[in-house]
């Protein structure tokens, strides 16, 4: 297998988990919820943690990752879930086909599959607090102490 097939082969499976996740069938609707929830979070995080996040993204996601970053502005002061999610709902502007809670709900549990044990905690962290109680369920929430 060439090395531009293993990268688009691993987007694929984030894109497919994504798919799972969402309850859907169309990749480019989860395709565009996973590159809007993950803007959302880079927006919020510090350089430092969006630079650890994106080493453990498939380069093709990676790239969606950081498509438009302005490293300046970031971390946004973003304290209160309605903030949160309306940065998620611009994100996936023009489509509103899904809501930025399912978006970032099922982002987490995407997250949590591929990304290295406890991270997705450290994320979580990050977030206001009235926020991860709709996207985290009982086993995200454990990686919190992890």
């Amino acid at each position: 297998m060439n090395l531009f097939a293993k990268m688009n082969q691993q987007a694929n499976i984030w894109v497919k988990d994504m798919m799972a996740a969402l309850g859907t069938k169309d990749g480019h609707k989860a395709l565009h919820a996973l590159r809007a929830g993950l803007q959302a979070l880079r927006d919020r995080l510090s350089v430092d943690q969006a630079a650890q996040l994106s080493a453990q993204l498939p380069l093709i996601i990676r790239g969606m990752f950081f498509e438009g970053w302005d490293p300046s502005s970031t971390p946004m002061r973003i304290r209160h879930r309605t903030e949160f999610l309306a940065l998620v709902r611009e994100k996936y502007a023009p489509r509103e086909d899904l809501a930025a809670e399912d978006i970032m709900r099922s982002l987490f549990r995407v997250l949590d599959r591929h990304i290295a044990a406890g991270e997705v905690g450290h994320l979580m962290v990050t977030l206001p607090e009235d926020l991860t109680a709709i996207i985290g369920g009982r086993d995200l929430a454990e990686n919190l102490d992890a």
